[in-house]
């Protein structure tokens, strides 16, 4: 796998994907810079962000001042519109951002390896990422992984917090069967544990999701 995953306050991932020019980052957990900086396996060249929520942008300005011009930052259109006050704000928090994105990402946009796979319902915006090498998926809050792997569409005891503040409960299991349907090699979620083999544990989560 050329992803190496980086936790913060043990339940917030955000993932190194090494390319052939260097990483990308996706996500940035919070208030990491310097601990992403350090652990990241070469230089980051680029930061793309699943989605506008603050667990995930959280490190974003702080790294963007640390690493310079060079490091061009992709988001979600939507999302990307909400932080700039073009759109009103959903659940969860969305912490004022000086950083404005490079590239707006849309549905089949390529992230060096990377193939961008829309994925709205966790917030309006919110995409995956597949790494077309591997078919490892990372699905941000699309689904958890503590304890076993869950829709964030519904309440789960183990790790109630994504679902809290889901936008559209609907549209995120549809986006989950969407990802379900990519024959992910590895699972890489935005909180708990990477899951491999994940095709059985995905189809449970969605089945219990439907109930």
């Amino acid at each position: 796998m050329n992803i190496t995953p980086f936790t913060r306050f043990r339940f917030v991932n955000a993932y190194f994907v090494q390319e052939e020019d260097g990483v990308t980052l996706v996500d940035t957990t919070m208030n990491a810079a310097e601990k992403l900086i350090a652990a990241a396996p070469g230089t980051i060249r680029r930061i793309a962000l699943t989605h506008g929520h603050g667990d995930h942008v959280g490190s974003l300005d702080e790294l963007k001042k640390r690493l310079g011009e060079s490091v061009e930052v992709l988001m979600p259109e939507i999302d990307a519109q909400i932080h700039a006050g073009e759109r009103e704000k959903t659940g969860g928090s969305w912490p004022k951002l000086e950083t404005k994105p490079d590239v707006l990402l849309h549905e089949g946009d390529r992230v060096g390896s990377l193939e961008v796979v829309a994925s709205p319902g966790h917030t309006p915006g919110h995409v995956a990422f597949l790494d077309t090498r591997d078919r490892a998926l990372l699905a941000g809050d699309v689904f958890t992984t503590f304890g076993r792997v869950e829709v964030t569409d519904h309440f789960y005891p183990r790790f109630p917090f994504a679902a809290m503040v889901t936008w559209d409960k609907e549209r995120d299991l549809e986006s989950a069967r969407a990802l379900r349907a990519l024959e992910p090699t590895v699972l890489l979620a935005g909180h708990g544990p990477v899951v491999r083999d994940p095709a059985a544990a995905i189809d449970a989560a969605i089945a219990r999701a439907s109930g």
